[in-house]
């Protein structure tokens, strides 16, 4: 599945689908969470978070994609990502694009 975050595709002519979405919701456990905060004490990457956000990220793009295939789709344009926190140790993240199909 090609995904693009531009609005067109060099060569290529498409008629749009409609919008497709992956969401994932993901927490760290207990343990990685206190971790967290003594690294927030001495400060540097938190590699655990940056771990889960890594995989929810690659989640949400492959459930965009199924989504996208289930409707045909060749390609998606115009992706983005949106995130957020849900309580303190909960991160949401959303990949949503335009489905498009080729045509000649």
């Amino acid at each position: 599945m090609l995904i693009t975050t531009t609005e067109n595709i060099p060569g290529k002519n498409y008629e749009i689908i409609g919008e497709v979405f992956g969401v994932t919701t993901q927490s760290r456990d207990v343990l990685s969470n206190f971790g967290a905060g003594l690294k927030n004490i001495v400060g540097g990457e938190i590699k655990g978070y940056t771990k889960m956000l890594t995989t929810s990220r690659n989640n949400a793009i492959d459930r965009m994609c199924d989504e996208a295939l289930e409707k045909g789709a060749d390609a998606i344009v115009m992706m983005r990502f949106d995130s957020g926190s849900i309580m303190q140790d909960m991160q949401s993240v959303v990949a949503y694009g335009t489905a498009v199909k080729f045509i000649n």
